[in-house]
């Protein structure tokens, strides 16, 4: 069984907006930090983390997505989501969520594709 899924990706133009969605088993949501993140075409296996949410709410982002990516948690649904404003094109990539704040993470889920044209 799954333990974190992602779904609410597509094909957005260009200054559109998304939201992400991260449903998360529960052991694992109650437990830790969240995070996103996003690996970019053409660079396998790099993922880079976007932003992460603790258990308390606070959240941390990184500079290229500052002021257009919220990220969020849902304690009584186990999901965190992820609202992208102000879509670029260079935000295409396939978003993941996992933990955050950790020297490990659990095995990733399938994503969900990402698509900003011009």
């Amino acid at each position: 069984q799954a333990q974190l899924v992602e779904s609410g990706g597509g094909l957005v133009q260009s200054g559109g907006s998304l939201r992400l969605s991260c449903t998360v088993s529960g052991s694992i949501f109650r437990l830790n930090a969240m995070g996103w993140y996003r690996q970019t075409p053409g660079k396998a296996r790099e993922l880079v983390p976007i932003a992460s949410i603790a258990r308390d709410g606070n959240t941390n982002y990184q500079e290229f997505v500052k002021g257009r990516f919220f990220i969020s948690r849902e304690n009584a649904k186990n999901t965190v989501f992820l609202q992208m404003n102000s879509l670029k094109p260079e935000d295409t990539a396939v978003y993941y969520c996992n933990v955050a704040g950790r020297n490990y993470y659990y095995e990733w889920g399938q994503g969900t594709q990402v698509t900003v044209a011009s």
